[in-house]
Order: C-alpha cells, then structure tokens, then sequence
C-alpha cells in the first residue's frame, strides 16, 4: 500500500465521517426545528384559548353588567310608577268629601277611642281644613275634645295626659300600613308578575 492509498483511504474515511456528522447534525437541527416549531404552535394555541377566554370573560362582565343596569333601571321605573300610584291613591283619599268623609273620621275617631278609658280627657287634633267635621264627630263622644292642628291628609291623632296613650289614626297611617301590607300584591298587579 502506498502513501496516496492510505491518504485516500483516509480521506475518503474522513469526508465519510464528515457526511455522517452533517447528516446526523442535519437531523438533529431538522428535530430541533420541528420541536421549536411544534412548541411555537403549542405556545399559539395556548395564547389562542387565552385570548378566547379573554374574550368571552370581557363579553360575560359586559353581559352581566348590562343586565344589572337594565335590572337597575327596571326597579327604578316600578319604584317611580309605585310613587305616582301612592300619590294617586294619597290624592283620592285627601280629596274625599261630604258623608265619605265623616264616616271614615267617625271611623277612625271610633277605634281610637276604645284606648281611652271612658272618664278620660282626650284631645283629637285632625286636618286643619276638618276641624268644623271633627268637632261634629266629637260632639257624640264624653270627654274629647278637638286640640288643634295636625299635618296629615285626614283622620284623627287621637291622645290623653293621664293614660300616656297616643293612637294615630290618620289617613296616612292607615295608607301606611296598607300600603306596606299589599305593596307586592300591588306590584304584581301593576307589571302582571306571576
């Protein structure tokens, strides 16, 4: 064997070495590549679903917060019509006249006065604009006595010193406690909730 073969042969063993590094670099960088770009499109999938969640989250709170508002505005519109009707009703019943308005008084005048016992001085104050009709009403009952003015749409507060006892009977009172008593009956009525 001579030099040239053993340089060649050398050579030639070399540049066969040399191809199975490139090839087996080649492969290596082809699945470096391939890892790199399947952890990119993980990492894009991934930012995907994020932005998704993002988005729907950002459409649930604008959703949700429209919702409320609506809600909101619902509530305030019944609490407004609810208003008119109590004032409505409020104006009906400060408006009565004539034998209506006596026999409600009268009424009125009646329960109260089975608080006080029957020697007891009682002082009635009403509506200013009622004083000539309570005085009528009084004049049927020992011992009471109309006391003055009271700011009220009718009816009677009715209250003797020696008993400590005090009765409101007054239009408003008993619109008060009708009013707190069938407010969801009323309610249900006006916007025909089930």
């Amino acid at each position: 064997m001579s030099m040239e073969t053993v340089v060649e042969d050398i050579r030639e063993e070399a540049q066969e070495r040399a191809e199975a590094l490139r090839s087996e670099a080649e492969a290596e960088a082809d699945e470096i590549i391939a890892d790199a770009e399947a952890d990119a499109e993980s990492i894009r999938e991934e930012r995907e679903r994020e932005a998704e969640r993002e988005v729907e989250q950002e459409r649930e709170q604008r959703l949700s917060s429209a919702k409320l508002e609506a809600k909101q505005e619902r509530l305030s519109a019944r609490r407004d019509v609810l208003e008119d009707v109590r004032e409505q009703v409020e104006a009906e019943i400060a408006g009565l006249e004539g034998d209506t308005r006596e026999e409600l008084t009268r009424s009125l005048v009646d329960a109260a006065a089975t608080e006080f016992d029957a020697d007891a001085d009682v002082d009635v104050y009403g509506r200013a604009d009622d004083e000539e009709l309570i005085e009528g009403v009084l004049a049927d009952y020992d011992g009471f006595s109309y006391a003055g003015e009271y700011d009220c749409l009718g009816g009677v507060v009715v209250e003797s010193d020696a008993s400590r006892v005090r009765v409101n009977n007054t239009f408003d009172s008993v619109i008060e406690s009708v009013w707190e008593d069938n407010l969801r009956d009323v309610s249900s009525r006006l916007f025909e909730e089930q």
